[in-house]
């Protein structure tokens, strides 16, 4: 009797479930999984993106030259050593040049890197192009500098190029004559940029204001 009594009980709740139209505990349990699943999915991506710092612009712009690789042949075979020609600037009349050696690229691109921040020069800029034109030489190596419209552009290669672009120079005209060497060439543009006047620094030189200096 009981046994019966516990099916009629256990029939009946059965018929009340399929009767009132509730879908299955076990689909319950799924969907709130799924919908759980991917609400946390999305809500932990979502997350990471905001916590996430956005990418810091580098101090400066550096701009490798050459690099250049060397072999030593010793007993057990070949050393391999590297050295890097960097050039580097802020865009904004500020630039340098470094040469580095070490037996890995990453670390002579290092040293050339904080060499060429340690020498640091300034590179007069007007209007986009330098002030006047100039030319620089260092050994068989000669390098000519004039300035030009704006939306010319940058008519240089090679090193001279680098420079004026880690530099902040949008216009330029350049002729590179003699030896081509890049490490030379270098040395002669930087001569150019320290052969380079500004009115306004030659104006506080002498110790008279701009307008009467112009006069």
């Amino acid at each position: 009797m009981e046994n019966e009594e516990t099916k009629e009980v256990a029939g009946a709740s059965v018929s009340e479930n399929t009767d009132s139209g509730a879908p299955p505990k076990r689909a319950e349990a799924g969907d709130g999984r799924m919908q759980g699943g991917r609400g946390g999915r999305h809500g932990g991506r979502g997350g990471r993106d905001r916590d996430r710092e956005p990418p810091k612009e580098k101090e400066f712009e550096e701009k490798l030259v050459k690099l250049n690789r060397t072999a030593k042949v010793v007993k057990g075979g070949r050393r391999f050593s590297f050295s890097a020609l960097m050039v580097i600037g802020d865009k904004k009349g500020n630039v340098g040049y470094g040469f580095g050696k070490a037996n890995d690229v990453s670390e002579a691109i290092r040293k050339s890197t904080e060499k060429a921040k340690r020498n640091m020069v300034k590179l007069p800029i007007k209007n986009g192009t330098i002030p006047h034109e100039v030319i620089g030489l260092f050994k068989a190596s000669k390098v000519l500098l004039k300035p030009a419209c704006s939306g010319t552009g940058i008519l240089a290669g090679g090193p001279v190029r680098a420079i004026m672009e880690a530099g902040g120079i949008t216009n330029v005209l350049s002729k590179s004559i003699g030896a081509s060497s890049q490490y030379n060439v270098v040395k002669a543009t930087f001569d150019c940029i320290s052969k380079l006047m500004d009115a306004k620094t030659i104006a506080k030189n002498r110790g008279k204001p701009l307008n009467e200096l112009w006069g």
